[in-house]
């Protein structure tokens, strides 16, 4: 049997197409009465619209598109949900991707988007994509850079001061008596790590502490973190750092439990930082000092960003929007004798 069509509903509810049409997309007002039996008809045929030709009809979807670095982690994760919950305001519904910080995985998405002609995008890039990004919106889908900002202003964004947070991070360490700290984190390359670690080296210069370790891992998940603890663990023990500084929370995890395993005391022998502080860090074994980035906050004011170039299009005036970080202290940096 055939799928009904918006006619079918149309002649079953005895109005006309452009009827049908104004109540599924609340486009203009229609009688209550009307309105219901074109719901009841709707109901009877089983009618499923066909948004994808609608889609290709107006030249645009009423979706938008995110793309994050790592679903798996929880930082990420309240920024789509805040996302989400923003966009109900507006009527749009999202479609979620993880590029797990590859670069082909971050294109082939792109792609997906670009094909699924997406309203507008929220991206944490991972490659050198704005070229792609400026095709996109070229296209009629404006972007809104997401945990990034855009050096030569190009798109709005919505970013933490890491550079700030980073300082802020190393300066407790070295505040609190910490002479030898690792830097433990994913790739320099990408704009997150490489602020945080020198917003860190700054604080140690400025203190006359000896300049950060730096031991970059390929990932920014727990388990680089066990790699990298393993790593500094397996230093003679008087060159051992005394402190650790987590590019993000997954990372402090996977170094907390590397550490707490191999019977390092945390924080006594080795104190250790993160960075995000997700949910998780609080409700650790041994609670984890961090950086806090508002996740929720920057999610909702990305999107009324990206939702303000959707409904004026073509206004060429960028906005960069900036939080600034905060220092959270717990168990994992403060000694039993403090």
């Amino acid at each position: 049997m055939a799928a009904a069509n918006v006619r079918d509903v149309a002649a079953l509810a005895g109005v006309s197409v452009g009827t049908v049409s104004n109540v599924l997309n609340q486009s203009k007002p229609v009688a209550p009465e009307t309105a219901k039996r074109v719901h009841e008809a709707i109901d009877k045929l089983g009618f499923v619209r066909n948004d994808a030709a609608r889609q290709l009809r107006v030249g645009q979807s009423r979706t938008v598109g995110i793309m994050v670095l790592d679903v798996s982690n929880p930082f990420f994760t309240d920024i789509a949900r805040s996302v989400e919950d923003t966009l109900t305001q507006f009527n749009r519904s999202l479609i979620l991707g993880n590029s797990g910080d590859l670069a082909s995985r971050e294109l082939a998405y792109l792609d997906l988007f670009e094909e699924q002609r997406v309203s507008g995008l929220l991206i944490t890039p991972v490659g050198n994509v704005l070229s792609r990004l400026e095709r996109l919106r070229d296209r009629g889908s404006p972007v809104v850079l997401v945990d990034r900002h855009d050096n030569a202003r190009s798109f709005s964004s919505v970013s933490v001061d890491d550079q700030r947070g980073g300082y802020l991070a190393a300066a407790h360490l070295a505040d609190t008596g910490r002479t030898n700290i690792a830097f433990v984190g994913g790739t320099s390359q990408l704009q997150q790590v490489a602020q945080r670690s020198g917003g860190a080296q700054d604080a140690l210069r400025e203190r006359g502490v000896a300049p950060l370790r730096v031991l970059e891992l390929d990932s920014m998940r727990a388990e680089a973190g066990r790699i990298g603890a393993e790593q500094l663990l397996a230093l003679p023990a008087s060159s051992r750092p005394d402190a650790v500084f987590a590019a993000n929370d997954l990372i402090a995890l996977g170094v907390l439990r590397a550490l707490t395993h191999a019977g390092v005391r945390v924080p006594d022998d080795i104190a250790i930082i993160g960075y995000d502080d997700i949910y998780f860090a609080a409700n650790a074994a041994i609670p984890i000092s961090s950086i806090r980035q508002p996740a929720w906050e920057m999610g909702r004011t990305a999107t009324e960003l990206l939702m303000a170039e959707i409904e004026a299009p073509g206004r060429g005036e960028y906005q960069h929007v900036v939080f600034q970080p905060e220092l959270i202290v717990r168990d994992s940096t403060v000694r039993s004798a403090d």
